[in-house]
């Protein structure tokens, strides 16, 4: 009664808010996945009694495919074994079957060695494709020979997809933690879930027409933002790159523009019909022989016209072109000689030439020679 009353008079019990804060923290807490957590293995104390009935799978596989699957099918039938499944080879019809055995106790394990024979029918190696039999792993075959019409063009865009010497699958693959195999018309991809995600948007964006280049981008930006603890609950739309489609077609503006006329409001006039064209020229009045030599006449000149500009162009390959001037060096002249005798005699007074400063009395010398011939010229 105590309790109803305070109810009514709007007061809340301290252990009512505290029931509500606990349950907003518990499922604050059931959003996100703790780091390191796995889900626990499915053992045979899960499953005492095993399967009812029995189930089975078959798929086919090519000829070229026939002597790896001899090869490598003991350790086939090995992995197989451990998880209680059998498995049979016909190479006759060239197919695989699996079937579940009375010890089987996981139900979903047919399901996973049926995706093992349908990777080793799609050309994966026995080393990768017996990863699907983990609880973490898991496949996803894509068909995409069908996305595409024209063959050719699915060719490349498949082999872009692989890169030049496999670098953009290799990077693909690093991105995503998942084994991708690129074989005829579909492709095989094997990991985990999320990775499988992306790796099947990436495939069906190159077959658009979409370049895996602008996909790996975006997936390596993702990769440095989940490292962030603090941007985990964040979008990421603002740091994701936006790639703009753009325009290939050279020719933006049409071949033939429709320019309006200005408005008038008289109709235009009535065009010559050919009767008033024959009386403007005259022609009207000629007879009729005399009309047909005219059109002869016409027709003929022009084909002279036709012939000349033709002979025209063929003679231009035989028009030399103009060549350059060629200037003549000019001879050295034989009037101004050369006096040898006389450039020795300079060499010979320059070497017995003293460097350095003059003594105090050759100076004195010379200051009176030079006053001498002074007095001489007055």
């Amino acid at each position: 009664m105590a309790a109803s009353k305070k109810a009514e008079s709007g007061q809340v019990a301290p252990a009512s808010k505290d029931r509500s804060n606990k349950k907003a923290v518990n499922e604050s807490e059931l959003l996100t996945v703790p780091d390191g957590w796995k889900e626990p293995a499915f053992t045979r104390e899960d499953n005492p009694r095993g399967l009812l009935e029995e189930s089975s799978f078959a798929t086919l596989f090519p000829k070229y495919r026939e002597a790896y699957l001899k090869e490598c099918w003991p350790l086939v039938q090995k992995a197989l074994n451990e998880h209680h499944v059998n498995a049979t080879l016909d190479l006759i019809e060239g197919s695989i079957t699996v079937t579940t055995t009375k010890k089987t106790f996981d139900p979903y394990v047919i399901i996973r060695a049926r995706d093992l024979i349908k990777l080793l029918a799609r050309s994966v190696p026995f080393e990768q494709a017996v990863r699907i039999l983990q609880d973490d792993t898991a496949c996803d075959i894509i068909k995409v020979g069908s996305l595409v019409r024209n063959r050719e063009r699915f060719i490349k865009r498949r082999q872009r997809l692989i890169g030049p010497k496999g670098s953009t699958l290799k990077a693909l693959e690093l991105l995503t933690n998942c084994y991708i195999m690129v074989q005829g018309n579909t492709v095989s991809a094997l990991g985990p879930f999320n990775g499988l995600k992306e790796v099947r948007k990436v495939v069906l964006d190159t077959m658009k027409n979409i370049h895996p280049i602008y996909n790996i981008k975006t997936l390596m930006i993702k990769r440095e933002l989940s490292k962030d603890p603090e941007l985990r609950t964040q979008s990421w739309e603002r740091f994701l790159p936006q790639f703009k489609h753009k325009n290939l077609n050279k020719r933006k503006e049409p071949k033939k523009k429709n320019v309006k006329k200005e408005y008038t409001p008289f109709p235009p006039p009535q065009p010559e019909s050919q009767v008033d064209k024959e009386l403007a020229s005259g022609e009207y009045f000629l007879k009729e022989s005399q009309k047909k030599r005219k059109r002869v006449e016409e027709i003929k000149a022009k084909q002279a016209e036709a012939i000349n500009r033709r002979q025209e162009e063929r003679n231009k390959a035989f028009i030399p072109p103009k060549e350059k001037l060629v200037v003549k060096p000019k001879k050295a002249s034989t009037e101004t000689k050369i006096d040898i005798e006389a450039i020795k005699e300079k060499v010979k007074k320059a070497k017995k030439k003293k460097l350095g400063a003059l003594p105090v009395e050759e100076v004195k010398l010379k200051i009176a020679a030079g006053e001498k011939k002074k007095k001489k010229k007055k």
